[in-house]
């Protein structure tokens, strides 16, 4: 016969009165659990008396957890919120871990309210026993339904940088870093971000020792151990959401070496047969920004010399040799070339980057021929940067302020102070910039004045303060003004995708797990 709501107010009166003979109640507390077998009252009933007396009756703790659990997967969502909510009540001892995987399990859920609960639970044990928790979630996480595992990675890379200090110990950062390594070693393109985010935030691996930890994770999913298959996007798309992970981990301390190394040996020579699983997205020119943010802080490299001759290679295809002329003075082709800004100032960036470390390369190491055939190149395009360059300005005319400051103007900033360096004899590399599509670090240094009509075609425009640009992958397209030049060098092709999350693809299929309830 079914628990009446009698019967468990009774019962309930019986075990709240007994004070300091509570174990002596056992039968009191069995009626109360035989209330989840009841109705929807008596259940309700049921889901917040079991929790309250649960810790005085440890030989019928298994059994009082189970008609919890039986309660938090009742048909009415309002009982199961309720069970939910009184779960974190059950985390002593070594419960803990138990009740951190069953609400890990919970977090399948679909209906909102439920959600919010379950993660507020997850929340509420975390401030008990942080490890213990952790341990139920990366048991899901490993071994866990799909679903379950997609959603406990979600919750430990957005709620793991809510939590105070004192909870999130160097023992327990510890215990997050060794056991995210292990999931790790099988993971989608989605999670191997999110991972990425968990294990970057942690304090204890704010060091060059820790950032270094860091980068060997990425290398190890990157496989540059490995040739570059061109054809298969997904491998692609693997090298470059890695190299995307490991760029804000780089500095003067923590190198880009192996990175860099792998793009000029693999990577350039088979640009133009790269695929991309991402609809528009340029992946030329998203190597070449990649290659040219990694490039400062590259260390030594065994084949340094190898690697400028094949960015000097690469820069030769983008910058073509002027058209042959006619008899009579006029162009032989149809159309003139096309010039490639974006590309060229990414190559010159990286170019240079690496030149300063074998500054004598273009006297000692490239024969006269290819140097002289180097500069009428790049004099051809220099000419048609500052054609460029008066079709910016009368675009920009009437205009001031930051509308002033766009990336195409910076881009031709750029490559002009490059240029000119490469023109030197001997050539120099001592020129700063700033990518055009990277944001300026203000300094506090007097206020900019406005750039003039010549500075944006002059090296002194480097020591202009340029407002920080919006993040490149809300870039809009820029549309070259019409006339002669617009269709040969007018090609600012900026839309990019610049996807930067996984789309669980290029990091392999995970094994089968386990399906079901666990708890």
């Amino acid at each position: 016969m079914a628990v009446t709501i009698e019967e468990l107010y009774r019962n309930y009166g019986i075990l709240a009165d007994a004070k300091d003979n509570l174990s002596q109640h056992k039968d009191a507390y069995q009626v109360i659990l035989d209330g989840v077998k009841g109705g929807p009252k008596e259940k309700r009933l049921a889901a917040q008396f079991i929790p309250k007396f649960f810790c005085s009756f440890p030989e019928l703790a298994d059994a009082a957890i189970n008609a919890q659990l039986d309660l938090c997967e009742d048909e009415d969502v309002s009982i199961r919120r309720q069970a939910i909510k009184e779960l974190p009540r059950f985390a002593t001892g070594e419960n803990i871990l138990r009740v951190a995987d069953i609400l890990t399990q919970l977090l399948q859920t679909d209906d909102t309210a439920e959600f919010n609960q379950v993660n507020v639970a997850l929340i509420s044990i975390f401030k008990m026993d942080a490890k213990g928790t952790l341990g139920g979630l990366f048991s899901q996480i490993l071994q866990g339904e799909d679903i379950v595992r997609e959603r406990a990675i979600k919750f430990l890379s957005t709620k793991l940088k809510t939590l105070p200090e004192d909870i999130m110990t160097k023992e327990v950062e510890e215990y997050i870093f060794t056991e995210t390594k292990k999931v790790l070693e099988d993971v989608t393109g989605e999670e191997f971000v999110l991972l990425m985010r968990v294990v970057s935030g942690l304090r204890v691996l704010q060091t060059v020792n820790g950032r270094q930890q860091l980068v060997e994770l990425v290398v190890e999913q990157a496989f540059l151990e490995q040739a570059l298959n061109p054809a298969d996007p997904d491998t692609v798309d693997r090298l470059l959401q890695c190299t995307r992970q490991a760029l804000p981990l780089f500095s003067k301390n923590v190198h880009s070496t192996r990175f860099v190394t792998y793009f000029c040996e693999h990577v350039l020579p088979n640009l133009s047969t790269l695929t991309s699983p991402v609809a528009d997205l340029d992946i030329q020119l998203e190597v070449l920004k990649l290659l040219a943010e990694m490039s400062p802080f590259c260390g030594d490299m065994e084949k340094l010399e190898a690697n400028l001759n094949m960015l000097f290679t690469k820069l030769l295809e983008f910058m073509p040799l002027p058209p042959e002329e006619v008899e009579n003075g006029e162009n032989s082709a149809s159309e003139e070339p096309k010039l490639q800004f974006s590309y060229v100032e990414c190559l010159l960036f990286s170019f240079h980057q690496l030149g300063k470390k074998l500054p004598d390369f273009l006297l000692d190491k490239v024969d006269a021929e290819h140097l002289k055939d180097f500069k009428i190149r790049l004099q051809y395009f220099a000419r048609g940067l500052q054609v460029y360059i008066r079709q910016l300005r009368v675009a920009l005319q009437g205009k001031t302020g930051d509308a002033l400051k766009t990336e195409e103007v910076i881009t031709t900033v750029n490559i002009t102070i490059e240029s000119s360096d490469l023109f030197h004899n001997p050539p120099s590399y001592k020129s700063t910039v700033t990518l055009s599509w990277k944001p300026v670090q203000k300094t506090e240094a007097a206020a900019p004045k406005r750039p003039s009509g010549e500075e944006m075609g002059s090296g002194g425009s480097t020591k202009k303060q340029i407002s920080p640009l919006p993040r490149r992958d809300t870039r809009q397209i820029y549309n070259p003004p019409s006339g002669k030049y617009s269709a040969s060098i007018g090609n600012f092709s900026y839309e990019r995708g610049g996807f930067r999350g996984g789309r669980g693809r290029g990091f392999g299929a995970r094994g089968n797990r386990s399906r079901g309830r666990i708890y």
